[in-house]
């Protein structure tokens, strides 16, 4: 068996990609999100949730006697240092008889003095009211009531976690072998995000790129980049591994305030803090790149287009600085998905592009910016867009820029071309919105 390669292929202005290890970067990636939620879910559930409520919901009430005082101590494997916690000696009656059980009273505290001064506060003989497990009558609590701060911490995180990598994950097995149109037909949407029926067989209604109109021209396109959710998805990534690390921070913290030292848990602190500061760092900068470019906008004079037909589309770029070159072009490009041996290989080639205009050292200032407009003809034998599971054509106005000081960027908007209408009918046009 042949494995996927690791890089796509490019020969001159095509370029082929088995597109296996991004699919199995991915999904590893949210799979890792996943098993992270669950093993904190358990933990959490085992731990916190379950002994709380089994202890305000099964165990029951009982008239206790305080027959013995002392105090319990933990030290740390190899560490002098040592905490002390009151402990109280109960008498009580269950149904079986009477029963003598050691229960936990008060704070963990480091110095040993303290915990006596709160042990002589409890005078021997004294009622309490106290619970027991029915199943293990030996366990006994004089405290009943849920800590609601961690149950929300239960409920939150590792559910966030399971959900984002869960869907994550099943998106990927999913879309696995499948084409990128197949994966469009079976979500009801060919590649770009448009219906999967038209007017036409194979080609894709004009809903979703009518319903924005433009402030100048007709129609405002729709932008077809993944900066966005990735970015978010970055986001929320570092947003709850972080909350994951101050959680291990705040139990480590108390642990060396108690004198000791979780030797394991400070090992595992070091790659989710490695981990925790890169996902920080790569969202900042993201967020950082975003705001500094500014947003693109792209409105088109009409559409649908037609073969043959005249178009005017303007260039609208946001941001501040400097930008070596902006560049805006329209493009046709045509799409094959083959299988090649065991692997499913997609080929792309731009058969087809019209420069709308280039712009160099362009000064942009705050709350401001540039506009540009250019003009370009469907070529009348042009193929119209077309979605089938093993073949695209697709229609797009790209904008390239290069702003001074930031990694170049490419931005897509989705074009439309209906094919040419027979002599002497009129052609279906989209519903303008009013």
């Amino acid at each position: 068996m042949r494995l996927p390669r690791f890089l796509a292929k490019k020969r001159g202005d095509r370029r082929t990609g088995a597109e296996v290890w991004g699919s199995v970067g991915d999904a590893l990636f949210h799979a890792i999100l996943l098993a992270a939620g669950m093993v904190f879910a358990g933990l959490l559930l085992t731990g916190v949730a379950v002994p709380e409520w089994r202890i305000n919901h099964h165990f029951l009430a009982a008239q206790g006697t305080v027959v013995g005082k002392g105090l319990a101590r933990r030290a740390a494997s190899g560490q002098a240092a040592s905490t002390w916690q009151p402990c109280l000696r109960l008498r009580y009656t269950t149904p079986e008889g009477p029963r003598e059980a050691w229960t936990l009273r008060g704070a963990i505290v480091p110095d040993r003095q303290a915990a006596i001064t709160a042990l002589d506060a409890t005078r021997l003989g004294k009622p309490l009211d106290c619970w027991y497990d029915p199943t293990d009558p030996e366990t006994v609590v004089l405290e009943r009531g849920y800590n609601w701060w961690m149950w929300t911490l239960t409920l939150f995180l590792p559910g966030a976690l399971v959900a984002f990598g869960g869907a994550g994950v099943a998106r990927s097995l999913t879309a696995w072998g499948k084409s990128e149109e197949r994966q469009a037909a079976a979500g009801g949407r060919p590649h770009g995000g448009l219906a999967a029926v038209g007017s036409y067989p194979g080609v894709p209604p004009c809903d979703d790129l009518v319903n924005s109109p433009g402030t100048i021209l007709a129609f405002r396109l729709p932008i077809d980049s993944g900066e966005s959710w990735a970015l978010l998805g970055v986001g929320l990534f570092a947003l709850l591994w972080n909350a994951v690390l101050i959680l291990l921070a705040v139990n480590a913290g108390l642990d060396l305030l108690g004198g000791q030292i979780d030797w394991l848990l400070m090992a595992i602190l070091v790659p989710f803090l490695a981990v925790g500061i890169a996902g920080i760092v790569i969202f900042v900068r993201g967020l950082i790149l975003s705001t500094a470019v500014g947003t693109t906008q792209v409105e088109v004079s009409d559409h649908p287009l037609l073969p043959g037909g005249r178009y005017e589309v303007l260039l609208g770029q946001g941001g501040s600085g400097t930008f070596t070159s902006l560049d805006m072009a329209v493009e046709l490009e045509e799409q094959a998905t083959f299988r090649q041996g065991t692997d499913t290989r997609t080929e792309r080639m731009v058969v087809w592009r019209a420069s709308l205009g280039t712009w160099t050292g362009l000064q942009l200032a705050p709350g401001t910016r540039f506009e540009g407009r250019g003009v370009f003809q469907v070529p009348a034998t042009a193929m119209h867009s077309f979605a089938s599971e093993h073949n695209l054509v697709s229609w797009r106005v790209v904008v390239r820029g290069r702003p001074a000081g930031w990694p170049p960027f490419t931005r897509s908007f989705p074009l439309l071309v209906y094919p040419a209408p027979p002599s002497g009918t009129q052609h279906p046009k989209a519903e303008v919105p009013s």
